[in-house]
């Protein structure tokens, strides 16, 4: 409709195992440097996956210091300093933050550490022992509301907890908030860290982490030979606004938000469905106003489960036909191990350092493209081409399914 706004990104922040700021991250997604090593939060001796990308703990302890924010929950904590980047990049601290802004922040678990100590409390001491924050300590969205009470915003705060489309959304939300209107800037991210006993333990147990003893090799999507995804943790967030708000403030503009498409599988918790998948690709691509010819890369979801690559490839395809011969396909999880919920958005600020740079970074460990996967992957280096136009999947268990279409932005 010709009255929609055109949404652009103005902020970026982020907080990953690839470090705690822009520069960092893309000298290490470019010169091929992995955020994957030995899991050192917790003692890796019961674990069967003993590999993790973890944010480096000096840097955060740093990081909270010297913006004055006394360390709380870890996810939390990341959420704010995330706001915070993303919130001055875009050139809105300078006076405090507006206060129309409003706040969505993506989370598969939320505050995990923070539910840790509670039950470590309750367990070890009763009732008595339980202390009276717990609630508002503990209830899922205090990861946004955190964020918005920090930087005084008034704008509307949620916390959308959609597993591993969990940022995603947070981001198709705030597209669809400037695009019809409904909002002038919105604020999106996502945060996560699940290295807690409990929750680290159930991931293992469920066996879908690599167990490769090589830390380095651990994370390999769609290569032949992968056997799970490395757990990771991070978080990263974006600034969106409606393009004549970003004109007016003379702001930069990092890209274009383009389109936006969901779904639900409705079969499985945790098998996902190539019909599903297929079916957010195709929603991304109408609400884009898009060909598949137009795409010219995609960053997959890809997180190296052998069920998962299988059929994300077989969901591109099914969308692309042909087209899906010709365009490089690459996942971020090789760097950056799975961040769950907050995987979307710090794999979405990847996609921007690929379109700026006019080149794709490497699948890593990718040495023997798996054939049951019917799509042209990228290989283990760079690849420098034309690009423009970038598809984003996120799919999480639950069925839940996310595609966002991103551009470098262009006047017309």
């Amino acid at each position: 409709m010709s009255d929609q706004q055109r949404v652009v990104v103005t902020g970026v922040g982020l907080f990953t195992p690839l470090g705690s700021d822009e520069p960092t991250m893309r000298r290490r997604l470019f010169g091929r440097e992995p955020g994957v090593g030995k899991l050192r939060s917790l003692d890796p001796a019961p674990y069967k996956s003993q590999n993790a990308a973890e944010v480096d703990p000096t840097l955060l302890a740093g990081a909270l210091a010297a913006a004055r924010i006394r360390p709380g929950d870890r996810t939390c904590d990341m959420a704010i300093l995330v706001a915070g980047q993303a919130l001055g990049a875009a050139g809105l601290l300078a006076e405090g933050a507006p206060k129309d802004t409003a706040a969505l922040f993506g989370t598969g678990s939320g505050p995990s550490h923070a539910l840790q100590e509670s039950w470590k409390a309750f367990f070890e001491g009763g009732p008595r022992a339980v202390r009276p924050t717990t609630v508002p300590r503990c209830m899922l969205n205090v990861v946004s509301s955190a964020v918005s009470i920090h930087f005084g915003l008034l704008g509307s705060n949620y916390t959308l907890v959609s597993a591993c489309s969990s940022s995603t959304i947070a981001l198709g939300v705030g597209f669809r908030m400037i695009r019809n209107g409904d909002a002038v800037r919105v604020l999106c991210g996502g945060s996560e860290s699940m290295f807690t006993p409990a929750l680290y333990a159930s991931w293992d147990n469920l066996g879908v982490m690599s167990r490769n003893a090589d830390p380095a090799r651990a994370s390999r999507p769609f290569d032949v030979d992968r056997d799970g995804f490395v757990l990771g943790e991070g978080a990263g967030a974006l600034v969106l606004e409606s393009l004549d708000e970003a004109k007016r403030r003379g702001a930069t503009i990092r890209a274009e938000v383009l389109g936006f498409g969901e779904s639900s599988d409705g079969t499985h918790i945790t098998r996902p469905s190539i019909d599903g998948q297929a079916a957010a690709i195709t929603a991304a691509l109408r609400s884009a106003r898009l060909s598949p010819a137009a795409v010219d890369f995609v960053n997959a979801h890809g997180t190296a489960t052998r069920a998962n690559d299988e059929c994300e490839a077989a969901a591109i395809r099914k969308v692309f036909g042909a087209e899906a011969d010709r365009i490089p396909v690459l996942s971020s999880k090789s760097f950056f191990g799975h961040l769950l919920g907050a995987a979307g958005v710090v794999e979405t600020i990847a996609s921007i350092a690929c379109l700026d740079e006019q080149r794709l970074h490497a699948n890593l460990n990718l040495e023997r493209p798996d054939p049951a996967c019917p799509v042209r992957t990228t290989g283990v280096d760079t690849l420098a081409l034309p690009l423009r136009v970038c598809m984003k999947n996120s799919f999480g268990f639950g069925g839940s399914n996310s595609t966002l279409i991103l551009a470098r932005y262009e006047e017309r």
